[in-house]
């Protein structure tokens, strides 16, 4: 037995416990999968939702990025709520399993029902697209958040939480990509009435239902590959009993300097990214005229900027540490995001139906995706790191909310992202039911210097945030041997009747 801070050895009767699990590979793979989920339901909002309600079914524009917008609002305000009760929460099954296993189901049903609208007025049509649109985000995000929690809970080492995360982000856009590139190859075939298929409105259920059962089984198998760590993982103290205490210890938590500068950095970061997904598939259709079979050829390359992306993140993390690491590759990513359309502009990326447009649009598209899916793993890790700097200050392990506060704002903002995406197509009076190659060029023009300078903007204020964080590898080592040293002296007291000693440490 051991002396801790004076007080009489801490008693052995843990040494009767099971041992805890290796974190190996299968089980890394059990913890990303269930990303998938996610992937599937995020590229299904951002590529085909403002499309498939816009061109096929009728909706204007505006409605439906306001309809998708209110959604967004509604699930991030759902999102620290489901954090800070996750944290609390106390089951034979732990804090985060009863809430992922909940959400399988109900994602599944409500991602179905979206892609299969009725054939109704346009003020139906956008009450129904808002409720589904609801449902199918506050159940993903039943999964999500306390899935994103379980990180720091998994590993406390500075580098391999980094690693699980990729794990995590690969997984979620294989996901995303791979039932995007099955949408193109099999739901979205070109036929003679439809010679755009991304333009073919029968496709799009079949895809809901296939997308429904991937997002049902990942779920499940993810939480079950992972449910063996229950026992071994945090044990909550009881939730606070009133509301204020509840909201005070809230925003005690968030308050966190770095993490408010991440939240900074993703909230932007977001904003342009939901900005340019809600446009990609209007920029391949009518500004490069791209068929869904050339789409399909771009999606495949994206596999390799979500293979390389991942690989990228813990690679430089370990090298040059989170905070260089993603200052570099989110300033690389503003200029590789641009740089079709500025090519284009100034007269020298090949022409449209040119044997080089696709080959050339592959390579600057496979940098940027490599950037940007390496900006969010270690944004991600940055976030997993200051759970223990809080705990430190303030007693309380709160992964979840961290997650959640973090979700939450970069949902707002990427729901802002949608939404200004959908107004640029009203301001440069963008035609419903449009056909590529029928397009006034100046239209095409005036919405890519419309969104040009915007995302940069939205971007370069991201890398201002980065700027300001400041966990280093060695203050996460110095904050893991603090919280050590407490938790070994609580138990102690516990041990001993005396109640918990803990306080906060301040700086």
């Amino acid at each position: 037995m051991r002396s801790v801070g004076g007080l009489p050895p801490v008693s052995q009767t843990h040494d009767a416990m099971p041992q805890r699990p290796r974190l190996g590979v299968p089980t890394k793979l059990a913890y990303g999968l269930g990303s998938m989920a996610f992937g599937v339901k995020d590229a299904g909002f951002q590529t085909f939702l403002l499309l498939f309600y816009n061109q096929l079914v009728g909706l204007p524009s505006q409605w439906v990025s306001g309809a998708i917008a209110l959604a967004l609002v509604v699930d991030a305000c759902v999102d620290p709520i489901v954090g800070q009760v996750s944290d609390h929460w106390r089951s034979r099954w732990g804090r985060r399993h009863p809430f992922m296993y909940a959400a399988a189901l109900p994602v599944a049903i409500s991602y179905l029902l979206l892609w299969n609208p009725p054939h109704a007025s346009h003020a139906i049509l956008f009450v129904y697209l808002l409720a589904t649109a609801i449902v199918v985000r506050t159940f993903i995000t039943f999964y999500e958040i306390p899935s994103s929690a379980l990180v720091a809970e998994l590993s406390q080492n500075y580098d391999e939480r980094t690693g699980l995360l990729s794990y995590r982000s690969l997984f979620g856009y294989l996901g995303g990509l791979g039932m995007a590139l099955l949408a193109y190859l099999v739901f979205l075939r070109p036929t003679a009435a439809y010679p755009q298929g991304q333009l073919n409105p029968h496709g799009y259920s079949a895809y809901g239902v296939v997308s429904a059962v991937v997002m049902f089984v990942t779920i499940i198998l993810s939480a079950a590959g992972t449910q063996r760590f229950v026992p071994f993982l945090h044990k909550p103290a009881e939730a606070p009993k009133k509301l204020s205490q509840f909201v005070r210890e809230m925003f005690s938590t968030i308050s966190n300097r770095s993490f408010l500068m991440t939240l900074g950095a993703g909230s932007f970061a977001a904003m342009g990214g939901g900005m340019h997904a809600a446009l990609t598939l209007y920029f391949a259709t009518y500004y490069w005229e791209l068929s869904s079979a050339q789409i399909s050829i771009l999606v495949v390359q994206s596999f390799v900027g979500a293979v390389a992306g991942s690989a990228l993140a813990p690679w430089l993390g370990r090298r040059m540490g989170k905070k260089a690491a993603a200052l570099t590759v989110l300033a690389l990513a503003i200029p590789a995001s641009l740089m079709p359309f500025l090519l284009r502009l100034a007269g020298l990326f090949p022409a449209n139906h040119s044997v080089w447009l696709v080959p050339a649009l592959l390579v600057t598209i496979a940098a940027s995706n490599t950037l940007g899916i390496a900006t969010g793993i270690l944004i991600s890790s940055m976030i997993a790191d200051v759970v223990e700097d809080s705990q430190v200050r303030t007693g309380r392990r709160s992964e979840g909310l961290f997650f959640a506060a973090s979700a939450f704002t970069n949902k707002l903002v990427s729901a802002s992202g949608l939404f200004f995406a959908g107004l640029m197509l009203w301001l440069v009076a963008f035609p419903t039911a449009a056909r590529p190659g029928h397009i006034d060029p100046h239209i095409l023009t005036r919405l890519v210097w419309t969104y040009m300078p915007i995302f940069a903007a939205l971007m370069l204020t991201a890398v201002g945030f980065l700027w300001f964080y400041d966990i280093s590898r060695h203050r996460h080592e110095e904050n893991l041997r603090r919280a050590s040293q407490a938790a070994a002296i609580a138990e102690a007291a516990t041990e001993l009747g005396a109640g918990p000693l803990v306080q906060p440490v301040a700086d």
